[in-house]
């Protein structure tokens, strides 16, 4: 049995039972054949029908973004706003899926018509969080289902109810059976469905160690993946910075999904100039969040989304000020019910301490001081993540070209990162590979098929021979 439990209550919401061995095969032997069916129906039809998932999605957004909030302990707003966002995603599809996977005309030979061409590859195999458990899925399932794959969704453990709530999403706005499939299996089946003949590719979002295991067996396989691996993002602070707009940034983009969030910035840079009174002003608003249950419209910060992820995180923290980081505000569980974790802001962070090295994933800030502009580049980089990173700073000219020299997949001036349907996503070194989203995300599991048909054989057939 898998236990749907609330973090903020410590509850059973719910129970489900486990996928058999020959429930699994079941699924991936539907997906094979409904594969061969979904990819010869028309672009059109798919569109229409990712435009209804739309409309599904908005018409149950307070049923979804309640069933969100419970299992994972996200603030109802910010799920009621995933729900809206997923549904903006399936429009954006609806709208432009056809033009992204039309066929291109390329010039060659003066008698010969060679073009690209875009084909589905089959099954997709999504192993996906539950830090964004609606997002992180339709981000997978609007573009490849819309490409003319077929989806097989392995969901975190912790948020059933979601999965199986996306699985009625496109089975009401009637995509035919085996389209998209939920897999309620353990991690210890993943390597089996990976190996799967059946299976075509794989996308994972998750950790590092993950995303190894998933890419040696794939690879092993010769199966595509697509790999995102969370991140340590920088926020640089310039001498310059606006600071209002700045410091209530930063609160926002550390605290987001209780702090949960491969984007959220998590390594605050600020250059001497200004870092006092960053420190300062960043420390006092960060207190001002209100911390509480997440079904509750005023709350700012609700619970980690389970127990042993609190534990994790306040380890990191006590590891760190053991190694001579310095506590400004927060640094200990909550005593209360639930797994509470308060904003947190560390200082003077010891180089190669967790708080330096490693992702903290949860409500804690690290902020560090640099003397310049390139030592606050420098330190940015200095980081095998390389997911999301943004500057601050009243020269935009100035922000995009530290936005060049960024080691990372997204770099915002004067924004926070954040993820757009028009816009890939992803990242470079320990973040992944791969791209969502876009063109580019709907171009990553097809066949980029070249096709050279000659039009006059002529003088090149015997020069061939």
């Amino acid at each position: 049995m898998i236990e749907s439990i609330n973090p903020a209550t410590d509850e059973v919401i719910d129970t489900f039972d486990e996928s058999s061995s020959e429930d699994r095969d079941e699924h991936l032997e539907r997906a094979a054949e409904t594969a061969t069916e979904w990819r010869e129906t028309s672009i059109e039809t798919r569109q229409r029908l990712l435009a209804r998932a739309a409309d599904v999605l908005r018409e149950n957004s307070g049923e979804y973004a309640r069933l969100m909030t419970r299992e994972m302990g996200k603030p109802i707003d910010q799920a009621r706003s995933e729900v809206e966002k997923c549904a903006w995603l399936c429009d954006y599809y609806a709208e432009h899926a056809a033009d992204h996977l039309q066929d291109e005309v390329v010039a060659g030979e003066a008698n010969a018509r060679t073009l690209v061409t875009y084909q589905p590859l089959g099954p997709i195999l999504a192993i996906m969080p539950w830090n964004f458990p609606f997002w992180q899925v339709f981000r997978f399932a609007a573009p490849n289902l819309t490409a003319g794959n077929v989806g097989l969704l392995k969901h975190a453990s912790n948020v059933p109810g979601c999965a199986r709530a996306i699985e009625d999403v496109f089975r009401e706005a009637g995509y035919p059976d085996g389209v998209f499939a939920t897999l309620l299996i353990g991690s210890d089946e993943i390597d089996a469905v990976i190996e799967d003949d059946r299976v075509a590719g794989v996308t994972l979002t998750g950790s590092d160690g993950a995303g190894r295991a998933v890419a040696e067996t794939a690879g092993s396989e010769l199966k595509k993946t697509v790999l995102e691996l969370g991140g340590s993002d920088p926020f640089v602070v310039l001498e310059d910075a606006p600071m209002d707009e700045t410091v209530e940034t930063a609160v926002r983009a550390r605290l987001i999904n209780n702090g949960q969030s491969c984007i959220a910035a998590k390594r605050f840079i600020v250059v001497d100039a200004v870092y006092d009174e960053f420190v300062d002003r960043f420390v006092e608003e960060m207190d001002a969040q209100t911390v509480g249950d997440p079904l509750d419209e005023d709350t700012d910060v609700g619970p980690q989304a389970r127990t042993d992820l609190l534990e994790q995180l306040h380890e990191q923290v006590a590891e760190t000020i053991d190694r001579g980081g310095e506590i400004r505000l927060g640094g200990e569980p909550m005593d209360r019910e639930g797994a509470f974790y308060p904003p947190t802001v560390i200082t003077d962070v010891p180089e190669n301490a967790p708080a330096d090295r490693e992702e903290l994933f949860g409500p804690v800030a690290t902020v560090f001081r640099v003397p310049d502009e390139a030592a606050a580049i420098e330190k940015a980089n200095d980081t095998r993540f390389g997911l999301g990173a943004s500057v601050w700073t009243d020269d935009l000219e100035r922000g995009e070209r530290i936005a060049r020299e960024f080691e990372s997949g997204l770099a915002f001036v004067n924004e926070l990162v954040k993820s757009d349907p028009r816009l890939p996503f992803g990242g470079v070194k320990d973040s992944g590979y791969g791209r969502e989203l876009a063109r580019e995300g709907i171009r990553e599991f097809v066949n980029t098929k070249t096709i050279w048909v000659q039009q006059d054989a002529g003088e090149e057939t015997e020069l061939v021979e």
